[in-house]
């Protein structure tokens, strides 16, 4: 497995821990010292930012998981890929996106653009 596709990993773990305390521990896991995320939602800073976003979104999709599509693209300290979030009941996925990555030294995340290319009407 990639440096790259060890984060990503990483990554998804994160978002699919169930727990404060797991919640924490994959965050820390994943994100550097100061690591942020970025979507066209939020914008936040360091792992208890990170992981109160992360939160939000279970609390929003109850029964929900997200789940890697396709392959991890990456070159020097940045890589790229798509997801979706994935009713556990039914199958369907209401929301989908990329995101991009930057990696600090020791492979974990420093930075998460992310891009919402599929979202359920409000």
């Amino acid at each position: 497995m990639s440096s790259y596709e060890t984060a990503v990993a990483r990554y998804f773990t994160a978002w699919n821990a169930t727990g404060a305390e797991e919640l924490a521990k994959a965050v820390a896991a994943a994100w550097g010292e100061g690591g942020s995320y970025t979507d066209p939602l939020v914008d936040v800073r360091g792992h208890e930012s990170v992981a109160a976003v992360i939160a939000g979104a279970q609390e929003q999709f109850p029964g929900f998981e997200f789940r890697q599509t396709g392959v991890v693209e990456g070159h020097h300290d940045v890589a790229r890929f798509q997801w979706e979030l994935v009713s556990l009941a039914d199958g369907s996925a209401p929301v989908a996106g990329s995101d991009v990555i930057t990696l600090d030294g020791d492979g974990r995340i420093r930075t998460v653009t992310g891009f919402l290319d599929r979202m359920p009407m409000a």
